[in-house]
């Protein structure tokens, strides 16, 4: 805990002096009492006495004090808020090696039915965007809260050939950012189409990059079971992300060591490219996880889920000294007027 005005703690100096104040009152309500012919008179007309309880309603109200000064300086603390607007693009490999069967029951139904989970998993308003990448990436799904929409979405994945990693966070990019005039027409193998707004969009707008992983408000989860074969770059893309403040969270499924698959009358070599993915991870202050099974899978969705719906947040805390103090002088008077009848 930090405070911004911390010189004001020094003001606690007062509770010491507090304490022996009343323990000095005590001893003079002893010395003032009426001395009795006898100890037997003195219990008589005392009777049993407020004993503990006497105590207690200053004890709270000395905790009160001390309670509404440490608040005085404006204590912070690091708590954990959800977040208030947050988009969220999944974009996710259907090369064609997405068949193979080392995960069960295969690789594509393992990433389709994680990602169905972790979206059902989501706060409502969190919206979900989709992009489908293979030798070529598209939006298959423009980020929205429809959770049945998304879901569609995920379902309707159709396997294409080659793997365009780094085709897929430009488009990714490209959908958070819709409006920054991202070049996108490598990324999608389609040309940009005219239009009237094509004399803007020749003027390359002014971009000031960011500090990598400081946008809060959008990430991207890329999951793919291979290495890049076409299109751009995926560490250029991720450049691009960590110029735009975006994280790219990256998931690793199938062989690190590379294995042959075969479907459909024909194989292919494929192997995860580890080291691609970390890197993207890492340039966009972003994290890598691996899954080798359905199940980790799962486990790895479901940690991006909690990560990505709340952040951590120097905030500060004064009002609940504030809150926590009064309650505290509530309760002292309260008590001292059950017992007592009286608040002094």
């Amino acid at each position: 805990m930090t405070f911004l005005w911390p010189s004001f703690l020094w003001s606690l100096l007062l509770l010491p002096l507090l304490v022996l104040l009343y323990l000095w009152l005590l001893h003079r309500r002893r010395r003032s009492t009426v001395r009795l012919a006898s100890l037997g008179v003195a219990k008589a007309a005392l009777g049993k006495g407020p004993g503990w309880r006497r105590h207690v309603p200053p004890v709270l109200l000395l905790l009160a004090i001390g309670t509404l000064l440490v608040g005085m300086a404006r204590p912070l603390a690091v708590i954990t808020l959800p977040q208030a607007q947050r988009t969220i693009i999944l974009a996710m490999d259907v090369s064609g090696s997405m068949r193979a069967t080392d995960v069960q029951p295969s690789r594509i139904v393992a990433a389709q039915e994680a990602a169905k989970s972790f979206v059902n998993s989501l706060p409502r308003e969190v919206r979900v965007g989709v992009v489908a990448f293979a030798g070529t990436a598209a939006v298959v799904q423009a980020p929205t809260t429809s959770r049945e929409d998304i879901i569609a979405a995920i379902d309707r994945f159709q396997l294409q050939r080659a793997t365009a990693t780094g085709s897929g966070i430009i488009l990714s990019l490209a959908t958070i950012f819709p409006d920054a005039g991202i070049e996108i027409s490598q990324a999608t193998g389609q040309r940009n189409m005219p239009g009237p707004l094509d004399e803007k969009k020749d003027k390359k707008q002014e971009f000031t990059p960011v500090p990598p992983g400081s946008y809060t408000s959008a990430a991207i989860i890329m999951l793919t079971d291979g290495a890049r074969t076409t299109g751009p770059d995926p560490l250029e893309a991720a450049k691009m992300a960590a110029d735009r403040g975006v994280k790219v969270y990256t998931v690793g499924i199938g062989t690190v060591a590379g294995e042959t698959i075969g479907f459909e009358g024909w194989s292919m070599r494929v192997r995860l490219d580890e080291a691609a993915l970390k890197q993207v991870a890492l340039l966009t202050q972003a994290e890598y996880f691996y899954a080798g099974t359905a199940q980790d899978l799962l486990k790895v969705y479901q940690s991006l889920s909690s990560k990505l719906v709340v952040e951590k947040k120097e905030t500060e805390i004064t009002a609940f000294f504030a809150a926590a103090g009064a309650l505290l002088a509530l309760l002292g008077a309260g008590l001292s007027v059950w017992w007592f009848g009286r608040v002094a």
